[in-house]
């Protein structure tokens, strides 16, 4: 099936829309469908009379977890929403399409079993248009599309991404490569963007991209939104944002609507700026070049070294509680000066604020010139706060990081404290491998964390391969002090494509291994290994903890490219032991 009206123009926001024009609207307005038909029914009959081609049912969040709800809710609200839509369009020529929107993650939920209990409601009602809009990325869209398609070999699929001004989705993911990976799948016929930004935003984005011979849609919010006693309001006027359209159809886009703060009215002036455009006026983008930024390419030291065979030492120093940043410096110079490769920097490690990781790092890369590798964790910032720490970071040099998820908050504190986690350690590595493509002209790399005391290993290590497909190259493993741990890591070694530094870290006392062993997660020590340190005094500790992290690094040397020592308790005077001995293995 194919849509010969260019530029196909949709109609514009429901649930922003509905919000403003109902007295007293329901909290899901899906349910309206339901429960206010005749308000859904004037909306959509007022688009259509402010001249779209096109209608979106009101189904976007109509999915179990949105409505919070079973099947049979959902499938009530669909198939009254599809109704309407039907009458609503009945006697015109106007498209109604299915509208499906992300499904929200929540563990133990089967998303692509999800996805098909929507469409299956939606194929058994006979509709032939599809919309998916506002994802943040494509998973399960080649299945579903394909599935569609088994069932209706006429439908006619849209896929929409919702990307800020800078291309890139909520979850990291590249607008670009988005439009170039499914604009090559047969069974989606159209794709583009929708909400997130708004028309100015879009229209300099689609500038950047080549979208000659492909059918590409762009629905924008109607601007940037204001918060004012708790609701959204979008100020932008229609007649800007009908001229904005104007510009996006001239690049070439065939498909144009509205989301969010987008009303009739806004869509009446876009149909009627439209109607003016001659077909010689549409050149279709053919993608500006990139230019990165001039500045040299800095090497990266690590990988050098790990290149030419050189078993690297990395060193784990907690940054501070507070201000007093002595002890820290004194013993990164110390580390140093015993031929360290690398300091690692933890960033709020169980969740308890101390100074930032990535400060701490180019304090570190500046005044003492070695090598450091900051973790960063989702917990407690968003997206668009990472990245500012990634230009931070570039600019002083560093070029190594650690992504990890992060400790979740303690219970105690959840109420006064909120972790951000929108989005883990997997996608914040696909998003600063689209930074090294795109911005970085030293690009970063990535290291991330590999659990190598997993009660289910094999699983972690299909995690393991995910990270690597968004672009980890190196992992740091958990501390090694089992049997079992080391067998993981020679399977590791030879199912990973990626470096690996062995995690080390001294046990000082039997409380301590006790400790380690019943209340850190990740981290498994041996019966064997706590029963020797019954009984002993604190130089004794000291010495055996020496031998046994020596006797470690020994026996995995041949599995791993280099070493990383925690440090516990400040006890650098046992790390400088072990970098002794390590260094002799090395030799």
């Amino acid at each position: 099936m194919n849509i010969k009206v260019s530029p196909l123009i949709f109609d514009g926001a429901m649930g922003t829309y509905y919000a403003s024009v109902c007295k007293n609207p329901l909290s899901k307005c899906e349910l309206a469908n339901i429960y206010d038909k005749n308000t859904i029914l004037d909306i959509h009959k007022e688009y259509i009379n402010a001249g779209c081609m096109a209608i979106r049912t009101n189904t976007f969040g109509a999915n179990k977890v949105s409505l919070e709800n079973e099947i049979d809710l959902v499938e009530e609200v669909i198939i009254k929403s599809y109704e309407i839509a039907q009458e609503a369009t009945k006697g015109t020529d106007v498209l109604v399409f299915a509208d499906i929107g992300p499904i929200p993650f929540l563990e133990n939920t089967d998303l692509w079993e999800a996805y098909k209990e929507i469409v299956d409601v939606f194929l058994n009602l006979g509709a032939s248009y599809y919309i998916f809009e506002t994802f943040s990325s494509d998973e399960y869209m080649v299945e579903i599309s394909n599935y569609i398609k088994e069932k209706n070999h006429d439908a006619y699929i849209l896929m929409e991404f919702a990307v800020s001004p800078e291309g890139v989705t909520r979850l990291g993911n590249s607008g670009e490569k988005f439009i170039e990976k499914v604009s090559q799948i047969k069974t989606i016929d159209a794709c583009g963007f929708n909400c997130f930004s708004g028309p100015y935003h879009l229209l300099k984005y689609i500038k950047t991209l080549n979208i000659s011979n492909k059918t590409i849609s762009v629905m924008p919010n109607s601007g940037y939104p204001t918060i004012v006693n708790n609701r959204t309001f979008f100020n932008n006027t229609k007649e800007y944002f009908a001229t904005q359209m104007l510009e996006i159809a001239k690049q070439g886009v065939a498909i144009l609507g509205g989301c969010c703060g987008t009303t009739p009215e806004f869509i009446r002036e876009t149909v009627t700026k439209i109607k003016g455009l001659s077909a010689h006026e549409i050149v279709p983008s053919k993608q500006t070049k990139k230019i990165k930024n001039e500045k040299p390419i800095v090497k990266n030291l690590l990988l050098e070294k790990i290149r030419i065979g050189k078993k690297i030492i990395a060193v784990e120093l907690d940054p501070p509680l507070d201000t007093g940043i002595d002890f820290f410096m004194n013993s990164a110079k110390k580390l140093k000066e015993q031929g360290v490769d690398a300091i690692t920097i933890a960033d709020c490690p169980i969740a308890r604020v101390r100074v930032d990781s990535s400060l701490l790092a180019c304090k570190l890369k500046r005044e003492i010139d070695i090598t450091t590798i900051p973790h960063m964790t989702c917990r407690d910032r968003n997206i668009n706060a990472t990245k500012a720490l990634l230009l931070g970071l570039s600019i002083e040099g560093v070029n190594n990081v650690l992504v990890v998820t992060g400790d979740p908050i303690p219970s105690a504190e959840r109420d006064e404290v909120k972790g951000m986690f929108s989005f883990n350690s997997a996608i914040l590595a696909n998003y600063i491998t689209n930074l090294n493509d795109t911005t970085f002209s030293s690009p970063f790399n990535i290291c991330g964390a590999l659990n190598i005391n997993a009660i289910n290993f094999k699983s972690q290590l299909e995690h393991a391969k995910k990270k690597i497909e968004n672009g980890v190259t190196m992992f740091l493993t958990q501390p090694i002090l089992t049997k079992q741990a080391v067998e993981n890591l020679k399977l590791a070694r030879t199912e990973l494509p990626a470096k690996i530094l062995g995690g080390i870290i001294p046990i000082v006392s039997y409380k301590n291994a006790c400790y380690m062993n019943n209340e850190i997660s990740g981290i498994s020590v041996s019966g064997e290994i706590i029963e020797q340190y019954k009984d002993i005094t604190r130089e004794e500790a000291g010495i055996l903890a020496i031998k046994i992290s020596t006797d470690i690094a020994r026996e995995i040397y041949p599995y791993v490219d280099g070493y990383y020592l925690i440090t516990p308790f400040k006890r650098i005077d046992i790390i400088s032991e072990i970098i002794k001995s390590i260094s002799f293995i090395n030799d």
